[in-house]
């Protein structure tokens, strides 16, 4: 065994920046911190390659004296506390005196600031820890950070970062969270030139929401301000319609500090529970001021977690103050219905009456009797009426606009009346034409009920099977014997469209329609790399997708089962489901069923009303699953009741 030794202090340094420092999120994090500590109003973030080549970060806050530069940059060095009494009232997100000695013993770093009394200002050169220059330089008031190579001495570290694109997403979600905790200081975040994201710091927490996350959820926010002694809770809430497939929306500060606390999630879920869907998370963005003595944000290097000391009070006052926000206020969403057209003016139809001519003027006596002319054989058809009547109702679809007579889902005054003039034409021929008396025949019976499990259903008894009709436009009674099957329509086709688009994408059976114009998604930097990870997953079922400049992306194709309902909505909910860290490559087969899932809204409504031959041949796509008695959400598909249920609701038997 080898003689025990201290380490020299490179070695320490290396170890310590493990720590704090895992990627280049973790040094824009500390040096960010760092600069609102000083007083920044402006802090502008610029990276490469994902922050692993290039980071460079400029503030104007109060920058450094240059003899306490070197200082600064030792392990345990810090402005922000004197004693450890200190610990419990720390206000400043930066308090450790770590960050800077660790990112020094990592990267290549070059340090240029100036205080605001100062003439000039301060160039400082750390390597790997090592001090290389000192010198002083021309620059403007405040600090800038100029981070190069990260990890390059230690490489079995560098080659755990994940891509640059990876790297980049992870610097812009942490820039959108200081730009929502702080809206007084105005943010950039530029990533290979470009910028993606840029703050006006004018302090109005509504405004940094509306430019990071645009006008939707902007329009449907609530707002929170409520406190009780030690505790104080500003910001807004979103109405439960803009809620997401994940957490990632969920953003609550403490003390200006962004984190994570399984106690306020809880209270802020439960508080939703009565106004989403399961699976469905709520947008927050909420400031919390509480007393240091009630929580220890010492917990975690990275100062993300922390603990209360009255859990219970913190969890009752998120919980209600939330709860109030959403019942108080009216959630209904408003829909603007247009005016109707007026109905164009219908003329009589009337068989055509030739003109008689004016006849000269003659004395009474020589006047004859005009007899009326008489109609050819043609006019006087019913045939002929009806043509003239369909001629008029085809004008007066062609009046229409292409969205009135494509609405499905709620069919226009204008509509109507067109049905009801066609229901009367229908009635008078009904009427004159001759009443033919047709002895009953027996329906075929329906061959796919044999597709029930043997138990239920068998082949033998399939004459008896009975497709008696629909109540409430959603629901199917089926007899057999002495039972009443009722089936879910919605359910079912759920159930068939999941399970046609998880065998096609494992069989590779499908086909695309081609859309006009195409989708465009404008995608945040984790829903493109969540895109690109599962491009061949959406290939694969029939989805053409492409790089349209920028951050955008066109949808030029889906699989035909969504065609549609194909709206930059479902996509958007498709790449939440997907962003919850499991890779394809990982579970391939829980990726096929998320996509899978989605192929459910397009899944006939209930209170839509089909045909029979429409619901048998649904039936009989339904009966050749494997599961048919469940819908991919869990609801039942179909229920039964028995002859001796019914007779003894009615009192038949006792």
């Amino acid at each position: 065994m080898s003689n025990i030794q201290v380490l020299d202090q490179i070695t320490i340094d290396k170890i310590a920046a493990g720590e704090v420092i895992e990627r280049p999120a973790s040094i824009v994090k500390e040096l960010v911190e760092n600069a609102i500590d000083a007083g920044a109003t402006a802090v502008t973030v610029e990276i490469k390659e994902g922050g692993i080549s290039f980071i460079r970060i400029t503030d104007n806050g109060c920058g450094i004296p240059k003899e306490e530069v070197p200082l600064a940059f030792l392990r345990h060095s810090t402005s922000k506390i004197r004693c450890v009494e200190d610990l419990t009232t720390v206000a400043s997100l930066g308090f450790r005196g770590e960050a800077l000695s660790s990112i020094a013993a990592i990267a290549q770093v070059e340090l240029i600031t100036k205080p605001k009394d100062s003439l000039l200002g301060t160039r400082y050169q750390i390597e790997g820890g090592v001090e290389k220059r000192i010198e002083d330089t021309g620059a403007r008031d405040g600090s800038t950070f100029l981070i190069h190579q990260i990890f390059y001495n230690t490489p079995a570290r560098r080659k755990f970062l994940k891509t640059p694109m990876t790297e980049a997403s992870h610097v812009n979600e942490l820039m959108i969270r200081l730009a929502l905790s702080h809206p007084e200081v105005s943010f950039e975040f530029i990533n290979n030139g470009q910028s993606k994201l840029h703050t006006s710091g004018n302090g109005r927490l509504k405004d940094v929401i509306y430019q990071v996350f645009g006008r939707e959820i902007t329009q449907n926010l609530l707002e929170v301000d409520e406190a009780i002694p030690g505790l104080k809770v500003t910001g807004y809430i979103g109405k439960p319609l803009i809620s997401r497939g994940n957490r990632n929306y969920e953003n609550y500060y403490i003390n200006g500090r962004y984190v994570k606390s399984n106690i306020i999630a809880k209270a802020i879920e439960d508080a939703y529970k009565d106004f989403t869907m399961q699976h469905k998370y709520p947008f927050t963005v909420l400031h919390f001021t509480m007393d240091g003595a009630d929580l220890d944000v010492n917990v975690h290097p990275t100062k993300m977690e922390l603990r209360f000391s009255n859990q219970q009070d913190v969890y009752n006052f998120v919980y209600q103050t939330v709860k109030n926000a959403l019942s108080e206020r009216e959630l209904i969403p408003r829909v603007e219905v247009p005016e109707a057209k007026p109905l164009p003016k219908m003329e009589p139809i009337l068989p055509p009456v030739k003109k008689v001519p004016p006849q000269p003027m003659v004395s009474p006596a020589a006047t004859q009797p005009v007899a009326p002319q008489p109609l050819k054989q043609e006019e006087k058809n019913l045939d002929y009426f009806m043509k003239k009547m369909k001629e008029r109702v085809s004008s007066y679809h062609n009046q229409m606009s292409q969205a009135e007579v494509k609405d499905v889902h709620g069919v226009h005054r204008e509509k109507e009346q067109s049905d009801r003039i066609m229901e009367a034409v229908n009635y008078r021929k009904a009427q004159e034409a001759p009443v033919v008396i047709q002895e009953k025949q027996p329906t075929e019976k329906a061959s796919q009920f044999n597709l029930f499990e043997e138990k239920l259903l068998t082949k033998e008894a399939v004459p008896q099977h009975k497709l008696i009709g629909q109540v409430f436009d959603t629901y199917w009674l089926v007899e057999f014997n002495e039972e009443l099957y009722i089936i879910d329509q919605h359910a079912a086709h759920e159930r068939v469209l999941y399970e046609k688009t998880l065998h096609g994408m494992k069989e590779r059976e499908f086909t695309s329609q081609y859309l006009s114009p195409p989708i465009v998604l404008n995608l945040s930097m984790q829903e493109e790399e969540v895109l690109k990870e599962h491009m061949d997953e959406f290939a694969k079922i029939g989805f053409e997708i492409e790089a349209f400049g920028g951050d955008s992306y066109a949808v030029r194709a889906v699989p035909d089962n969504l065609f549609s309902i194909a709206k930059k909505e479902l996509l958007l909910e498709m790449l939440d489901g997907l962003a919850d860290g499991i890779s394809s490559s990982v579970a391939p087969d829980l990726i096929a069923e998320k996509i899978a899932s989605m192929s459910c809204k397009a899944a006939v409504k209930g209170n839509s009303r089909l045909s029979a031959a429409e619901v048998e041949t649904l039936i009989g796509e339904l009966l050749k699953l494997d599961n048919p008695y469940h819908c991919p959400h869990g609801r039942p598909t179909i229920i039964a009741m028995s002859k001796r249920e019914l007779e003894k609701k009615f009192k038949r038997i006792v």
